[in-house]
């Protein structure tokens, strides 16, 4: 079954994106869990929180994935292990498994370049180097063989759309 992964550093309009794509499909999609679990933390995240965020993740897309509609998420575990290295230099061996896990699974990726102005946000923590983050979310697709598609520009919505629609025929 094909799953379809948007992702990329903060601000990159991933959110926004899978809203969009969302409504156009007409089907759900998975949020982001980090987000949930980080608003109801009350205190700053320690290392040990990202494994918890992870599980919740991975949790939230086994239910997503025995659905009957195209599985669309809101990033990934990808993505807390870019943040795992970025913020602690090493990551947890259960995501680094459960993502090799991933890689026979039809995934495709919807890299979301940092092209647009960033938001601030008190969850957000990286405004100047988003451009090095895309880079490093980039060599790990391609390092893990995933197909991607990079968004980017003023038509970054109409774009992904098209390469749903093409995927998908």
């Amino acid at each position: 079954m094909l799953k379809i992964i948007v992702t990329g550093p903060e601000s990159s309009g991933k959110t926004t994106l899978c809203k969009a794509l969302s409504e156009h499909f007409k089907i759900p999609f998975t949020k982001e869990y980090a987000r949930e679990y980080l608003n109801n933390l009350g205190k700053n995240y320690q290392k040990n929180d990202l494994l918890r965020i992870a599980k919740g993740q991975f949790k939230n897309e086994q239910i997503t994935t025995n659905k009957n509609h195209l599985p669309l998420y809101d990033t990934d575990l990808i993505t807390i292990k870019i943040w795992n290295n970025h913020k602690y230099g090493k990551c947890d061996n259960w995501i680094l498994d459960q993502i090799k896990k991933q890689e026979s699974e039809e995934r495709f990726y919807f890299l979301c370049k940092p092209d647009i102005p960033w938001k601030a946000d008190p969850l957000r923590e990286t405004p100047t180097n988003r451009l090095k983050l895309f880079k490093i979310y980039k060599k790990e697709l391609e390092n893990l063989g995933h197909s991607y598609f990079v968004v980017e520009g003023e038509n970054r919505l109409e774009d992904s759309i098209s390469k749903i629609s093409n995927l998908i025929s």
